[in-house]
């Protein structure tokens, strides 16, 4: 599962951290941009800690080939300046930028997300291991 945006430093990063921490190692997901920034916005990390989950040590990472050629699900989660994967299955989800929003909309962005990524999750039936496999 690859999620992506442009600067792969809100949205993209929310949707992977979230997806990782739902189905832990049994689906391998990343994030990616097209154009990435310098580090996951701090009101995003914020968000993410306020869900026990820790998005500190994120990178924004630079989306090429190898990445869409690992992915077999490449889900946009920005509006239509998100790049266009052909040959993949794709998903856009079009959903605000909290770049410089305050917290309380970044929760309101993060609840989407995590709405969307449970949906995803059930229609992959991702959300169990394997039968017979155990953690």
């Amino acid at each position: 599962m690859l999620f992506v945006c442009v600067a792969n430093s809100g949205r993209s990063v929310m949707a992977e951290r979230i997806f990782r921490a739902r189905v832990g190692e049994w689906h391998a997901s990343a994030s990616a941009g097209s154009a990435p920034g310098a580090a996951a916005h701090p009101v995003v990390v914020e968000a993410l800690a306020e869900l026990g989950i820790d998005a500190r040590d994120h990178v924004p990472r630079l989306l090429d080939d190898a990445s869409i050629a690992w992915a077999d699900v490449v889900v946009a989660t920005c509006d239509d300046a998100c790049p266009v994967v052909p040959g993949k299955r794709y998903v856009n989800w079009r959903l605000p930028d909290p770049k410089g929003l305050p917290l309380e909309d970044v929760r309101t962005i993060r609840d989407a997300i995590a709405r969307r990524v449970a949906e995803l999750i059930a229609e992959l039936g991702a959300a169990q291991p394997p039968a017979g496999l155990t953690s």
